[in-house]
């Protein structure tokens, strides 16, 4: 006798109740209707008005009973767009810990699990974040101390921290379903995810290895899910599907929505399509013009979806399933392809001929419209979903079963705190070191102790129904015990030759002022200063010869009070040679000298300043050039006036007077000139400048050719010599 399975796909828009004969291993359609929703009972495959999604599944169970006799038990399946999906990152501090151990790394994983469940439940206004199953969960990324790494097994570093996406499934849609079907009276037989269904019949376990993405194109979304390793990886969903493709047709062509609807089914049939607008204008158009008409909107489809499986699965997968009457979208296969970067035969869309141990049935069309009813009939008979309990701590606790369920798992549904089962690290210790605060972490706390039906076990043990499990809190760390050689390492001493004599220098340690030994145990609170010599300002400090350090200031002086530096030290330094300065390293062997610069001569001051404290003019006598000088400026210290070459020291305070502009005259010469007199007596003189004979007043100016001529008596002249 062949046993008859009843099966509901309540979606969105519509109901589809089916009937299927098993007969062995075959099955076979016997019956399907489909009614839409009179009103928009349900949003996101969540039921909104259970009054009104019951009195649908009502109809057509009593439109099937006309058939086939009463129907009490009936399988259904939570929608893929009710799956929510959260994605989060959950950090862990592990400096001084152990190299970290796949349970480390587990218990790191379900950490973010919580977190995701905590922030979903937030973001969904729940107050309770166990109001959600956790369906599964993939790790995107593993970081060690910022940088990205394959794998955190046997690692150690200061910061470990681990990204994922979590799916759950909000308890509030299982008890809707219940609800709704309890109103039609009927009984939930078995309940699976519509995801679920549709991989069951299409990709048997054994394909379940590969990487595929199965996608569910639907009227208002379109579900994904991920297969790899064996199972189902991960689900997602897009708000975009067929009805934006219908949309589109209607909008370019004057189409109401069902006519846009009808011309979107045949696009996918036909070369030409008939087309009647609102306005009653009746055209015939190739399906390529129609087709481009609407490339944005299946565009839009192709990168939502394609931006979807790649944000899921972290690269392409291996091949794509298209099921449900969207996956028809004409061009869409290309486009998904193109986006994914897959070769043309690996984007598919699969219909319901391609589910096996399915004999062909007049009762259903083909295609890949009724692929997920027909899953959801299969697989919820084959692989349904089943509720179990557990104690936790004598604590009873019911999970979904949708997984293999470990230890982690009733945990989570438990509302325990993954974090608070770990002992706290021991108090940490804060100093300051050389100014600078700082943290010294204590020891970790011990991990926790699980047991499972009174065997040690860990959070990745697999769990049954009745299972007892009884979690102990890990102990806490210590505090720190550190000396200051275990917190700054070995210093070795240098040893430096200066001015000649050798010395050796450790460095200087001193906490709260004191001077202490590197075996000094750290204590909280601690202000710790090292004094290591680095560079020649630390050499000169520790051997006390601080005066130096000052002495290498610029010189500076004060000129008219206001303050003038050179650019030169009161001491030079050398290093091996070399002229150096305070902040220099030092190294082992190096040689130092120091030589003081007591004084430097005016003349570089007044250089310095571009201070022209002399006038000169160069002038011709008796073929010999001169240069005639005489001053601008004086310069006095103490009252005392100062010449060019006299030494000027660090500080002293120096004034200037302004001489009156005059002019030079020929007197001037007798400066500079030697006179030989002892044999000019009785004679007499003549003074001549450029050869016009001139007086002692009268004025120079550059270049003149002054000349003194002797004479035994003065002929007569007119012009009265002046002295």
């Amino acid at each position: 006798m062949n046993e008859k399975i009843f099966a509901l796909d309540i979606g969105t828009r519509s109901v589809v109740g089916i009937i299927l004969e098993k007969n062995g291993e075959q099955f076979q359609v016997a019956d399907l209707i489909s009614m839409e929703h009179k009103e928009r009972s349900m949003l996101d495959g969540q039921i909104h008005d259970v009054l009104s999604v019951a009195n649908v599944i009502k109809e057509v169970k009593e439109a099937l009973e006309e058939k086939h006799g009463s129907l009490k038990k009936v399988c259904v399946a939570a929608a893929g767009r009710a799956l929510k999906t959260q994605q989060t990152k959950s950090v862990k501090n592990i400096e001084n810990q152990p190299l970290m151990t796949e349970e480390d790394i587990l218990h790191l994983e379900l950490s973010a699990v919580q977190k995701a469940q905590y922030e979903l439940a937030q973001h969904e206004k729940e107050e309770d974040s166990t109001s959600y199953y956790c369906v599964g969960y993939s790790v995107l990324h593993y970081h060690l101390d910022g940088d990205e790494i394959g794998s955190l097994i046997d690692q150690q570093g200061k910061e470990a921290s681990v990204e994922i996406i979590a799916t759950f499934l909000p308890k509030v849609v299982v008890e809707s379903l219940i609800s709704a079907l309890q109103r039609a009276d009927l009984e939930m037989d078995a309940l699976t995810l519509e995801p679920i269904a549709a991989i069951h019949v299409l990709i048997p376990k054994s394909m379940r290895r590969l990487n595929v993405a199965l996608v569910d194109i639907g009227a208002g979304t379109s579900d994904i899910a991920i297969t790899n390793y064996g199972t189902v990886t991960a689900y997602g969903m897009v708000p975009v599907a067929g009805d934006e493709i219908t949309e589109a047709l209607s909008d370019q062509y004057l189409l109401d929505f069902p006519k846009a609807e009808e011309i979107k089914r045949k696009l996918s049939k036909s070369e030409q399509v008939k087309i009647v607008d609102i306005l009653g204008f009746e055209t015939e158009l190739p399906y390529e013009e129609v087709v481009g008409s609407i490339a944005p909107a299946i565009d839009k489809l192709a990168r939502a979806i394609s931006e979807e499986i790649l944000r899921l699965n972290q690269k392409p997968p291996q091949a794509v399933m298209l099921v449900g009457g969207g996956s028809l979208t004409p061009e869409l296969t290309g486009r998904l392809s193109e986006l994914l970067k897959l070769p043309n035969n690996r984007v598919a869309v699969r219909g319901t001929e391609a589910i096996q141990n399915l004999k062909n049935s007049e009762a259903i069309p083909g295609g890949p419209a009724f692929v997920t009813p027909i899953g959801i009939a299969i697989a919820a008979k084959e692989n349904p979903v089943h509720y179990i309990s557990v104690n936790v701590n004598e604590r009873t606790v019911r999970l979904f079963d949708l997984k293999q369920l470990t230890i982690g798992d009733c945990l989570l549904s438990a509302g325990i705190e993954l974090k608070r089962l770990y002992g706290k690290p021991g108090m940490a210790y804060t100093i300051k070191l050389n100014g600078k605060d700082m943290t010294i972490p204590g020891t970790f706390g011990a991990s926790p102790t699980i047991l499972l039906n009174d065997q040690e076990a860990s959070l990745k043990s697999p769990v049954k129904h009745g299972d007892q499990i009884s979690v102990e809190r890990g102990k806490d760390g210590q505090s720190p015990d550190m000396t200051i050689h275990e917190l700054i390492g070995e210093i070795p001493p240098l040893d430096i030759s200066f001015n000649g004599k050798w010395h050796q220098v450790n460095p200087q340690i001193f906490v709260n002022g004191k001077k202490r030994d590197k075996d000094y145990t750290v204590q909280d609170r601690d202000v710790i200063q090292v004094k290591p010599v680095k560079t020649i300002k630390d050499f000169l400090e520790i051997t006390k010869n601080h005066h130096y350090i000052k002495e290498t200031e610029p010189f500076t002086l004060f000129v008219d009070k206001e303050k003038i530096q050179l650019d030169r030290k009161v001491i030079s330094i050398t290093k091996n040679g070399k002229p150096v300065h305070l902040n220099d390293p030092l190294k082992q062997k190096d040689q130092l000298n120091i030589n003081r610069l007591t004084s430097v001569p005016l003349k570089e001051i007044t250089d310095l300043l571009n201070m022209d404290i002399n006038e000169q003019m160069p002038v011709i006598f008796e073929s010999e050039k001169i240069i005639l000088t005489k001053p601008k400026v004086s310069i006095f210290r103490d009252g005392v006036q100062l010449h060019e070459e006299e030494p000027v020291f660090p500080g002293d305070q120096l004034f200037t007077k302004q001489h009156r502009a005059e002019p030079f005259i020929f007197q001037d010469i007798f400066r500079y000139i030697d006179l030989n007199l002892s044999d000019i007596k009785g004679k007499r003189f003549k003074i001549y400048i450029n050869g016009e004979e001139a007086g002692f007043s009268d004025h120079l100016s550059p270049g003149d050719e002054l000349e003194i001529v002797w004479h035994e008596s003065f002929p007569s002249y007119n012009k009265k010599l002046s002295r």
